[in-house]
């Protein structure tokens, strides 16, 4: 697509975006002539607008008004046209870097983030606390504690820890706890919970004999515990935002972006997507490319933060497609960053799930 735009028609549409992404106004060849850069006619540069309008840069709204940029040529100033603003970056880190240092909790260290990236970009924010994808069975460990009471204690890969006490109507003697264990370990370890399928049950339930009820049990225990650490929870701010550009408001869907933003559920798809994409950095969605449906009038800018071990979470910023792309990036990439540090680090010094502030099951 580069090869497609020579250095003239590279500098009339990186003007027009521009001016467009400044005023929201169509942009004429008299704006464009005006660029000190720029040293042509207004007739040369007519021509050259006729050219990337045929092109599928730029389009025309309406009769003798200027031209604003397509979601093509919103793809090509991402992809090619934006540079970071070192000044920008730095007070953003030093802003995560102050919230982090004071924030032990990770949902209250998220609600910051996800707060101050409204606040510096003028558009709606999002985070996705960190997501657990494909859990897998590290260890389970059956302890006897009285006659009929049996401690459960399984341990997912990132060394999250589920305990509960099972009740068992049986007598489960020390030997049979050491053969249900070695039992469930040799036959569940390294699996995920789409994994255990129906004969994977059936032949626990044979092979634990008379304890066939605690094998049961601790099934049970395993797909609720790898649910609740699988759970999406997500923060937004600055809904409101939206309602400051004309284009989304006269959309007339409003009402629906807005309701977005409310129900998580509405979000599954584009966090998702999101996580599990092969593509490292920043992700940009344009216009039709979002993957969520009423977002499809937007610009969808995602990263992914990472605490390892298939746990995941995903920043993301949802505006206009005149969006500032240069200041978004900029500032998704300081947040991403900072929350991939502080995770290593909490990881390296713990060992343990970051602190969500949720209790673990009892």
């Amino acid at each position: 697509m580069d090869n497609e735009l020579d250095a003239r028609k590279k500098k009339i549409l990186d003007i027009i975006i521009k001016n467009y992404l400044a005023t929201g106004e169509p942009v004429g060849s008299r704006t464009i002539s005006k660029d000190p850069d720029l040293k042509v006619s207004s007739a040369t540069i007519r021509n050259e607008m006729s050219d990337l309008e045929e092109m599928g840069y730029i389009e025309q709204p309406h009769t003798s008004a200027g031209r604003i940029p397509t979601d093509k040529g919103y793809r090509y100033y991402v992809d090619n046209m934006i540079q970071a603003h070192d000044s920008e970056i730095k007070e953003m880190r030093r802003l995560v870097n102050d919230q982090a240092e004071k924030t032990e909790k990770l949902e209250k260290l998220l609600q910051k983030a996800v707060k101050a990236l409204s606040e510096n970009t003028n558009y709606t924010s999002l985070i996705s606390t960190p997501e657990v994808t494909g859990s897998r069975i590290k260890f389970i460990q059956l302890s006897n504690v009285s006659r009929h009471n049996v401690l459960a204690v399984i341990v997912l890969d990132g060394n999250r820890v589920k305990n509960q006490m099972l009740h068992v109507e049986e007598d489960v003697d020390n030997e049979s706890i050491l053969k249900l264990n070695i039992l469930l370990n040799t036959t569940l370890n390294g699996l995920r919970i789409d994994q255990i399928n129906l004969a994977t049950i059936a032949q626990l339930r044979d092979q634990a004999g008379d304890h066939s009820s605690v094998v049961s049990n601790v099934l049970e225990m395993v797909v609720k515990a790898i649910k609740e650490d699988e759970g999406l929870q997500v923060y937004t701010s600055g809904a409101t935002n939206i309602l400051k550009y004309p284009e989304l408001v006269e959309s007339g869907k409003v009402s629906e972006l807005l309701g977005t933003f409310e129900n998580k559920e509405n979000l599954s798809g584009l966090i998702e997507e999101s996580i599990n994409s092969d593509k490292e950095g920043i992700q940009v969605y344009i216009g039709q490319e979002a993957p969520v449906e009423s977002l499809k009038d937007c610009s969808v800018v995602t990263a992914t933060y990472d605490f390892g071990d298939n746990i995941k979470g995903m920043i993301g910023i949802v505006g206009p497609k005149r969006m500032d792309y240069q200041n978004v990036v900029d500032n998704l990439k300081v947040v991403k960053e900072k929350l991939d540090e502080v995770f290593h680090e909490r990881r390296i010094g713990s060992g343990e799930h970051p602190d969500t502030g949720e209790e673990e099951s009892s």
